[in-house]
């Protein structure tokens, strides 16, 4: 069951998350809503040297592209960390997943989360988990490659998205409502498909309707 808490500050919310949950292996998520926690990250103290960072998804863009999830995130949080931590970046250049999954199974072994930070769409994606999708229903592969109108993408599945000790959607904007009403009644929609140890939705008021 997904734990719902509305706050007037998303950021400052998911940084004391950050630090009470003390992770170790982190996936991030694309996106404005975890952007502006990045920021405020980016200026708190932590041992980022004991730190893994994965990427949750990427557009299959070159990292300079406005696109890019890994240049937003590198630019809002990575790039300002010191010491920096190990990052494992998605390659959305050649947008090979069979080489990520290659590249992060030989890192970890047994890959088991302790933090996903995830977003959550309008029509109830999160990370490039999309409805009617063939990789939401992978069991067995890390990384699966996904079409879509934009840009092709890469992204992690359900199996080590689950794997999390705590998955954390943050959730802005009224257009978000009605999917976060069916994640946190666990309605079938991709999101709601994520089986962490602890579901957290972090939620300002336009997308809970308070």
């Amino acid at each position: 069951m997904a734990e719902l808490v509305v706050t007037d500050d998303i950021p400052g919310s998911a940084v004391a998350e950050f630090l009470e949950i003390r992770p170790s292996v982190v996936a991030l998520a694309g996106g404005s809503t975890p952007r502006s926690f990045y920021q405020r990250l980016a200026s708190t103290d932590y041992l980022w040297s004991d730190v893994d960072m994965l990427f949750t998804d990427e557009r299959c863009v070159p990292l300079d592209h406005p696109d890019s999830n890994a240049g937003m995130i590198d630019h809002a949080l990575l790039s300002r960390l010191d010491p920096s931590p190990r990052v494992h970046r998605m390659p959305g250049e050649s947008c090979d997943a069979n080489a990520h999954e290659t590249a992060l199974r030989q890192t970890f072994g047994a890959l088991r989360l302790d933090l996903a930070v995830l977003g959550l769409g309008a029509d109830g994606h999160t990370a490039s988990l999309f409805p009617g999708d063939p990789a939401l229903e992978e069991r067995v592969r890390w990384v699966a490659r996904v079409s879509r109108p934009d840009h092709d993408r890469i992204t992690l599945t359900l199996p080590v998205l689950s794997s999390a000790r705590v998955a954390m959607f943050l959730v802005a904007g009224e257009q978000k409502r009605d999917s976060l009403m069916r994640l946190v009644r666990g309605e079938d929609i991709p999101a709601a498909r994520v089986a962490a140890e602890r579901i957290l939705v972090l939620a300002d008021r336009a997308s809970a309707g308070s």
